[in-house]
Parts: C-alpha cells; sequence; structure tokens
C-alpha cells in the first residue's frame, strides 16, 4: 500500500489515519499533511473532538523516516526536519477539538510525542513504546515536553536513558499515557467509537476551556521545540544508522 493520510467527519466527531509502508514512519510532507488535515478541521464547527489513528496492524507510529533522516546533510536541513514532529505537536496542542489518541500497536520516538500531545490515548496491549534516539546519537528533545508533561519527568527520564528497552500498553498505562488497554484492537475500535460519540456530544466551549486547562502548564512551547530542534539538528550530522 502506498502513503497516505484521510480525514473522515463522523458527525460531531472526526478521523484523521496515516499511513506509510515503512512502520507508519513519517516524512516531512507526511507531518505537514498531518498538520494541515487538523488545521482544516478547525473550520468545521460541528467537529469537536477529533480521532487520530494509523493504518495497519502492530505499529501505531516509527517515529521519523529513517531514508529522510540519513539523507540530511546540513544543520539547517536537521533543524528543519526535526522540527516537523514539534510543528505537528503544537498543532494538536492549539487545536480547539479534543484529540483522542487509538493506538493500535508500537510506537517510537516521535510515535510516543503524538500520543504524549492527544488529550486522552486508549491503546491495544501490543502498544508498547521506545525512545530509541539515544542509541543512534541523538535525543527525543522536541517531544520532551510533550511526554513529560504526560509521564512526568522521572518517566521519561527511565525512557530516554534505556533506549533499547521496549515499555509495554500496562506501563504506559501506569504512567498516564494510555488510559485504557484492550486485548484486541476490534476491543479497542468499540471503545474509542463509542467514546468519541458520546464525549463530541457534551458542550463545545466546555470541551475547549477543559483543553486549555489540560495543556496550561506548558509555557512557550513553540520557542522551546525549536530551540530543542537545533541541538538535534546539529547531533544528525553524525548519526549511526
Amino acid at each position: 500500500m502506498e502513503e497516505y493520510i484521510n480525514t473522515e467527519i463522523k458527525g460531531n466527531y472526526a478521523e484523521i489515519e496515516f499511513f506509510h509502508p515503512s512502520h507508519n514512519s513519517l516524512h516531512s510532507r507526511m507531518l505537514e499533511s498531518l498538520i494541515l488535515a487538523i488545521e482544516k478541521l478547525e473550520d468545521v464547527e460541528t467537529v469537536t473532538a477529533i480521532i487520530l489513528k494509523s493504518g495497519g496492524d502492530r505499529t501505531f507510529c516509527a517515529g521519523a523516516n529513517f531514508d529522510e533522516m540519513k539523507s540530511i546533510v546540513s544543520f539547517d536541513q536537521g533543524m528543519e526536519f526535526f522540527s516537523g514532529f514539534g510543528r505537528v505537536i503544537l498543532a494538536m496542542k492549539n487545536s480547539s477539538k479534543l484529540i483522542i489518541g487509538r493506538i493500535q500497536g508500537k510506537a517510537v520516538g516521535g510515535g510516543v510525542g503524538l500520543i504524549s500531545a492527544c488529550d486522552i490515548a486508549f491503546a491495544t496491549k501490543y502498544a508498547s513504546i521506545r525512545l530509541s534516539e539515544l542509541s543512534i546519537g541523538i535525543g527525543p528533545f522536541v517531544i520532551a515536553p510533550a511526554v513529560e508533561r504526560k509521564i512526568g519527568l522521572a518517566s521519561f527520564s527511565e525512557l530516554t536513558l534505556n533506549p533499547k528497552a521496549w515499555k509495554d500498553a500496562f506501563w504506559c498505562k501506569g504512567k498516564g499515557l494510555y488510559s485504557e488497554v484492550f486485548d484486541s484492537t476490534v476491543q479497542l475500535d468499540q471503545y474509542v467509537e463509542t467514546y468519541a460519540k458520546e464525549i463530541s456530544s457534551y458542550n463545545k466551549n466546555a470541551i475547549i476551556e477543559n483543553k486549555k486547562v489540560l495543556w496550561d502548564g506548558v509555557k512557550d512551547l513553540d520557542k522551546l521545540m525549536l530551540a530543542r530542534a537545533a541541538i538535534t539538528g546539529k547531533l544528525v550530522l553524525n548519526l549511526k544508522l
């Protein structure tokens, strides 16, 4: 299958689904398309919630696309590339819609950042996570504020300083990254659909204000992510891939 990003409106909520044949890794063009998909829904007043999901079975998102990463030859190019995930996280934060993560499988690096930027996330028992960046010579600097917001600094440290260790879905639930964990994708989808229908029926302005409160402690995120992308932009020139 070829890569895609699809948006479907279902009453008071919408679904954004992305797919890439390389384990749902995301390159720059897909990241920009994902931002555009989120921003376009701002104009749809009837939609109050968004389900963020990916295609395929056991992988939610493998993070940054390695083929593109290996092609980086300058600081500016590296900074621009790693800013991509930051801009998606900002789009999720700034959206007035409640963003619901539907996490059917594993997530690595930037994929963990996307999950963390969801306002609430539900997963299957196969949805383990890993922050592998340190093992290749960089770090999860850009996504760190979003991940720390969800699971705390100590748990983030445990992830980033053990870059080859997978943390299972139940660890993630215990840390607050997932709200519920299900045995199968069928069960996950049934629950997420029911949840989205119910919460999207609530008062629109109340949802907007609730979302503001959820992100209230995160200040100057745009400036911080730009500075973090600059760090990665330097380090990426000496990757061990």
